[in-house]
């Protein structure tokens, strides 16, 4: 690191040491403030440097320390003073994310990909591949309906999408998620589109987004429209500060009134989403009691996971989509069969390192963080080099993982690989 990035991983230590002071003596909005600020600071530092409002690495910094100042306002009575071990979990984390990045660097060269001669032939497979994901899809969506007996937003069961699950083909109904980032790079990269195949798209997509919607998915509607957003944004480059917003807040302005909806499609009230998020006041606006606790617990539930674990799994756990994949789980239940440690039964969710420390400790930290940070490097070289234009939707992917690394722990999903699967799939057919 040269002097400058230096100082500016200085300033974060420094921040973060006095986060835990403030925290440790009870002042949890100094604690979380000055933390927010640090994460914001990161981001904008990353942006001046390379220009990239959707750089991985800024991403990173914003969303994974900024959520972590979000959980430090302790705003619910699940939330508890984290221990030491946790709090430098996550400084390691983001560390030895750095560490990665900085450590993978090479010359690269701009793409000139996009309107080529070749690109328009290979284009007309992509077309193709679209039709097919959504026919596989919708076929899918169907077998599951059938079989299972009820569609969840027409259920009055409040976790039917929980139910809504037939093993091995649901990974083919939630393939539809691609199928917009595959539409923006299909457009963008295509110089005349008849009209003909601008019907076919927009069928493709209206049934692809109608799928999650019948699922009452809320996260497959999100990621589905944020993917497409990040890989418009990759594809077409050089795009302003401003037009960002813009785009943020058109985005905020579309998904926040489906996503209600969805939630009231589940059959989850007030009364009973405030029971489970137990806020110290209780007169927080449900609006925001709800995305403060999908963002806020899941680093007290890892807090939970260093208090209670009692012995490491060495693997099995991040190993969990070779278990899918293979049918292992089934034949080996042991294989799977592991306490998850949480604040409480409901709130299930954790962040992207929940399960680096359940199979190997502080070292799981040290070298899932190093190896996120080396493939988000070289995944944003390649995309600048542009030999394949499917390369920004493995773009847009890792950047949603590190916008929602407070989520889950994403790269131990069987439905992520799955999305890569089918991604380098079309990389290959369009060549």
């Amino acid at each position: 690191m040269n002097n400058k990035k230096l100082s500016g991983f200085l300033i974060y230590i420094i921040c973060y040491a006095i986060s835990i002071a403030f925290s440790y003596s009870g002042h949890y909005y100094l604690s979380g403030g000055i933390l927010g600020i640090s994460a914001i600071v990161r981001y904008l530092q990353e942006y001046q440097k390379t220009g990239n409002p959707i750089s991985l690495k800024g991403l990173f910094s914003l969303f994974w320390i900024g959520g972590q100042a979000i959980s430090c306002l302790k705003l619910s009575r699940l939330q508890k003073d984290w221990s030491l071990v946790t709090w430098l979990c996550f400084f390691l984390a983001y560390t030895c994310f750095c560490m990665g990045y900085e450590w993978w660097s090479r010359d690269h060269r701009k793409s000139s990909f996009p309107g080529s001669k070749r690109s328009y032939i290979r284009l007309n497979r992509l077309f193709y591949f679209i039709g097919g994901i959504t026919l596989v899809s919708v076929i899918s969506f169907c077998i599951e309906a059938v079989l299972l007996g009820f569609i969840p937003i027409l259920s009055e069961e409040p976790h039917a999408y929980s139910y809504f699950h037939i093993s091995g083909v649901h990974y083919f109904t939630v393939a539809c998620v691609l199928v917009p980032a595959l539409s923006v790079i299909y457009i963008i990269c295509c110089r005349k589109i008849s009209a003909v195949k601008k019907i076919q798209l927009f069928l493709c997509n209206l049934f692809s987004i109608m799928i999650p919607i019948a699922c009452v998915s809320r996260f497959h509607l999100v990621m589905m429209l944020m993917l497409a957003i990040v890989t418009y944004m990759s594809l077409r480059g050089n795009l302003k500060l401003s037009q960002i917003i813009t785009t943020a807040v058109g985005f905020l302005i579309i998904v926040v009134p489906v996503y209600f909806f969805l939630t009231v499609a589940r059959n989850h009230d007030v009364e009973y989403l405030n029971g489970i998020f137990e806020m110290k006041n209780s007169r927080t606006p449900i609006f925001i009691t709800q995305p403060y606790m999908y963002i806020a617990n899941n680093y007290d539930n890892f807090n939970c996971l260093v208090e209670k674990l009692p012995s490491y799994a060495f693997g099995l756990r991040m190993l969990f989509p070779l278990w899918a994949f293979t049918g292992l789980k089934f034949r080996y239940p042991a294989l799977t069969d592991f306490s998850i440690y949480v604040t409480k039964p409901e709130l299930t969710t954790v962040t992207l390192f929940y399960d680096a420390y359940y199979d190997f400790g502080i070292v799981g930290i040290l070298c899932f963080g190093f190896l996120c940070g080396v493939i988000c490097k070289k995944l944003s070289l390649l995309t600048k080099e542009g030999r394949n234009p499917l390369i920004h939707l493995f773009y847009g992917q890792m950047a949603i993982y590190m916008v929602l690394s407070f989520f889950t722990t994403w790269f131990s999903n069987p439905a992520t690989w799955f999305w890569f699967g089918i991604t380098a799939i079309v990389y290959w057919f369009v060549g």
